[in-house]
């Protein structure tokens, strides 16, 4: 049956074999490519900070609810259920970790962050999958439930007058506090390699300030992400169960006719998802030790943005959530000066995509990027910094900008968000 699965879940995918494959050389070229055009612009800006072991610390840390909100995304969509609940699911997860934090400690947070998410995902998956809902409804209607519950449970459970809760530091917006999540630092390593940043010597401090971020100070919650996105790849795609559940998403119908459950697997992807984002909403609890009313900020909407930029794929979502997760930090670590060192970074990015779109023949995108490009060099040129207000929208201008950029080359699973009904195909 493995074997058919396989014939079916490849005929569902239009145009694979002309797609050049991206091998491990090439990754550790762009990879290396990456580590020098930052140290460029680092050089060229005198922004220390760009490569901080600060900054990608805070990267690391804002990049792992963003991943685990891609990641439940690349879940529930690989088997077919599209998921924009998920902002809704992380809230419920974030509340589950306050609520059970304060009173057991952050490990506990943990669990019940992902039992929160995967209540959400579980009520996505039986209106979507038993019910027939259309999916986009019933993720909308996950983040209005998920947000008026927080905020009535906050207020009856954090917030009432003379409750343990209150004495103990909560009110009606956030939980009282808990106890700090253990981190670790690699000792030795951390203290050599943040000495050698300090040289600020070229492209050598940079890469030791980018892995000082890795060693110092990481919670074993980083750690624990880091383990689910590579058991989610060999489970996906290394696993007879990771088949069965993409071909749901592929051709449930020829799935169902080879013998397997579609619906147990769409709910059990589901399940998963609402896990995952619930996980990552714990994770921003215990970051700053409380639940707070509004602590998601969006972050659900950039996960999914992340899985499709990642092409639903684990190194995908990880590229993405680690692009986003550093526009996150800079903003709250830098803000202008920073942003202000990225535009000459971003119109020499500009400039090679205009010079490879006239390539191509596309002069008119050619030409719409090589003027963004000179328009960001004046604009380098002639301020010092950029505006409060541009500083706080980076990370989802950001997300724009690559969507924007990306949406060509993109192929989501075929039957992704179509109605699916046991025994259509008979």
């Amino acid at each position: 049956m493995s074997t058919d699965l396989k014939t079916a879940t490849k005929l569902a995918v239009p145009g694979k074999g002309g797609r050049r494959k991206l091998t491990y050389p090439w990754i550790l070229l762009i990879i290396a490519i990456g580590l020098v055009a930052v140290s460029v612009l680092r050089a060229l800006t005198g922004t220390a900070d760009l490569t901080s072991t600060g900054q990608f610390g805070a990267a690391l840390s804002a990049a792992v609810p963003i991943g685990l909100a891609g990641l439940g995304g690349l879940w529930s969509e690989r088997a077919g259920v599209v998921n924009i609940g998920l902002e809704g699911m992380m809230m419920l997860g974030s509340f589950a970790a306050g609520w059970v934090g304060w009173q057991h400690g952050p490990w506990a947070a943990a669990a019940a962050g992902v039992i929160g998410g995967a209540l959400g995902g579980l009520i996505h998956a039986v209106a979507t999958v038993t019910f027939g809902v259309d999916h986009i409804v019933s993720g909308v209607a996950v983040n209005i439930l998920a947000l008026g519950a927080t905020q009535y449970l906050a207020t009856l459970w954090f917030g009432q007058e003379g409750s343990p809760a209150m004495l103990a530091g909560g009110n009606d917006k956030q939980s009282p506090p808990m106890p700090d999540m253990p981190t670790f630092t690699v000792p030795g390593l951390s203290d050599a390699l943040n000495t050698l940043e300090g040289h600020h010597w070229f492209l050598v401090s940079d890469v030791a300030g980018i892995l000082g971020a890795a060693v110092t100070n990481v919670s074993w919650l980083t750690l624990l992400t880091i383990a689910l996105f590579i058991g989610t790849f060999y489970v996906l795609w290394r696993s007879s169960f990771g088949l069965r559940l993409r071909s749901c998403g592929e051709a449930p119908i020829s799935a169902e006719t080879l013998g397997v459950n579609v619906y147990s697997y769409k709910y059990a992807a589901v399940l998963v998802s609402g896990a995952l984002a619930g996980l990552g909403g714990a994770f921003l609890s215990i970051g700053v030790h409380f639940f707070q009313d509004g602590q998601t900020g969006g972050r659900g909407y950039i996960g999914l943005a992340t899985m499709i930029f990642g092409n639903w794929r684990p190194g995908g979502v990880a590229m993405g959530a680690g692009l986003f997760g550093f526009m996150d930090a800079m903003q709250l670590r830098s803000g202008g000066p920073t942003v202000h060192a990225l535009l000459l970074g971003l119109a020499a990015l500009l400039a090679v995509l205009a010079l490879l779109r006239l390539r191509a023949a596309k002069r008119t995108q050619g030409v719409v990027a090589g003027i963004a490009a000179a328009v960001l060099v004046i604009w380098y040129f002639l301020a010092d910094t950029v505006p409060l207000e541009l500083v706080e929208a980076s990370p989802y201008i950001a997300t724009l900008l690559v969507l924007a950029l990306f949406s060509q080359r993109l192929r989501p699973p075929k039957a992704n968000g179509k109605p699916y009904r046991r025994g259509q195909g008979t």
